[in-house]
């Protein structure tokens, strides 16, 4: 299996490669294209230039003999010769380059390799049928060029008649300063490509090592996961993409660390929950059987009271595993909230009256229906209620509330009892959490109605919240929507 560094280095190398070779290959050409045209329009001015001597040439001697020569060295032709030739100056110039010399424009330096690079250049003399008759390269002599050719060339004029040709191009060698000069310009731009290929191979190597090393990191925290060490953490030492990957990698480690310990706890709270009841009713029944304990009515009465705390706790396990799960199955039709707060409230009053304590209702009037089971609509209600009463005080109040909100009917159960620290108000609807430790389930409960409300109010699509002030009491809040 290959790595992804060896992946990304082979697609990255493979793109400098294509990209670098793409990028010469067309510079060569343009640059090519671009030479070619100006030695083609350089080789027709020379031409025309040359034309002249070939014109006086024609006119003095009648025929193309020897006009090589003179065209190699048309300074020496006209400076030996004793006659003027047309355009042709007393020095031996022609007379366009005369003229360029008098004004300044042209030096006898730029003469000099005007007729050196005539040693580079290819000169083509046609008559004026067509035959070649002068050909420098010496391959094209005494054949017939065609009518494309000859347009590529300048005409030459003796006695208002045109004689011939004149075709000027380099020659098809290496050697020449053409080809040296494209030779150059290809050599500069691959050595160009390839120091830009090498320095983005560098900096791709620095980068991918940059990108790899946060998910190798990763990889190995995930491993050490996957074999049960959840207190696995990734450095996180950047702030792009990655960095919020591995960000939400240690959070995920750190809730699966925390469900471990929940479902440890958990573990450990059902087992004690179970157990207590159960040791009862076994040293109960083993004394009856000895002989050591009566099976009095009161003595049966107790361990019924306990069969019946155990069967709640495990109906309690099963509605909240059903609910968390989204199998809880709800009979869901139209409840008039008010009178559902009302019945909870009479239900509850003996319990309150026990403990001194005052409950109220407060119920708007004219509240739109819900669509809700009043079942374990009453069962969320009669949760809070009880949780109110066995956390607050003797001598205390309960207000049991409904009010329509905004698309919702707000259930609500107040109290001015001791209140609930900041601090644990983000653990209230965990299972089996209590606000007391030392609480035991006799006294606090079993630690899940809490968790039961929060279940069943969502599977209703509805919202519970809780607020609270040490010392001043607690509100817990049921939005339910309307029908």
């Amino acid at each position: 299996m290959h790595s992804l560094w060896t992946k990304l280095m082979g697609a990255f190398v493979l793109v400098i490669l294509v990209g670098t070779g793409m990028v010469v290959f067309l510079m060569s050409q343009t640059t090519a294209s671009q030479f070619e045209l100006y030695i083609t329009q350089t080789g027709e001015q020379r031409a025309a230039q040359l034309a002249p001597v070939a014109a006086d040439y024609y006119a003095r001697s009648g025929n193309w003999n020897g006009v090589d020569t003179a065209l190699r060295n048309p300074w020496g032709y006209n400076m030996t010769s004793g006659d003027m030739g047309n355009g042709m100056t007393d020095d031996g110039m022609m007379m366009g380059d005369m003229d360029a010399w008098s004004n300044g424009e042209m030096s006898e330096h730029d003469m000099m390799d005007d007729t050196a690079m005539a040693s580079s250049d290819r000169i083509i003399l046609a008559q004026a049928d067509g035959t070649v008759v002068v050909d420098t390269a010496g391959t094209l002599i005494g054949s017939q060029l065609q009518t494309d050719d000859l347009t590529k060339g300048a005409p030459i004029i003796a006695s208002g008649q045109r004689v011939g040709t004149l075709i000027i191009t380099p020659l098809d060698t290496p050697a020449t300063p053409a080809g040296d000069f494209l030779s150059a310009v290809n050599r500069s731009a691959l050595l160009a490509g390839i120091a830009a290929g090498s320095l983005a191979l560098i900096l791709g190597s620095v980068l991918f090592v940059q990108i790899i090393r946060p998910l190798r990191r990763l990889s190995t925290a995930a491993q050490g996961i996957a074999a049960g060490d959840l207190s696995q953490r990734v450095q996180i030492s950047r702030h792009d993409e990655l960095g919020q990957v591995s960000a939400t990698f240690n959070r995920m480690a750190e809730t699966l660390q925390r469900y471990a310990a929940e479902r440890r706890n958990m573990i450990g709270d059902i087992a004690h929950d179970l157990r207590t009841p159960l040791s009862v009713i076994q040293g109960n029944l083993e004394a009856m059987l000895d002989g050591v304990l009566p099976a009095t009515p009161e003595e049966l009465t107790s361990l019924h009271q306990e069969t019946l705390h155990l069967n709640r706790l495990i109906t309690d396990l099963r509605t909240l595993s059903l609910a968390e799960s989204g199998q809880l199955h709800l009979q869901k039709q139209t409840v008039e909230p008010g009178s559902l707060v009302q019945q909870v409230s009479d239900r509850m009053r003996l319990s309150a009256e026990e403990k001194n304590i005052a409950l109220e209702t407060d119920i708007a009037s004219d509240l739109p229906p819900v669509q809700a089971d009043p079942e374990r609509l009453m069962q969320v209600m009669t949760n809070l209620v009880d949780n109110a009463l066995r956390y607050s005080p003797n001598g205390t109040r309960i207000i049991v509330g409904a009010r329509p909100a905004s698309g919702c009917v707000e259930l609500s159960v107040s109290d001015n009892g001791m209140g609930i620290p900041p601090e644990d108000l983000p653990h209230l609807f965990e299972r089996f959490w209590r606000a007391e430790k030392s609480r035991n389930r006799a006294t606090g409960g079993s630690g899940l109605g809490l968790a039961i409300v929060k279940q069943l109010v969502e599977a209703h699509h509805g919202q519970v919240q809780v607020e609270s002030q040490v010392g001043k009491g607690t509100r817990f809040e049921v939005q339910i929507p309307i029908a």
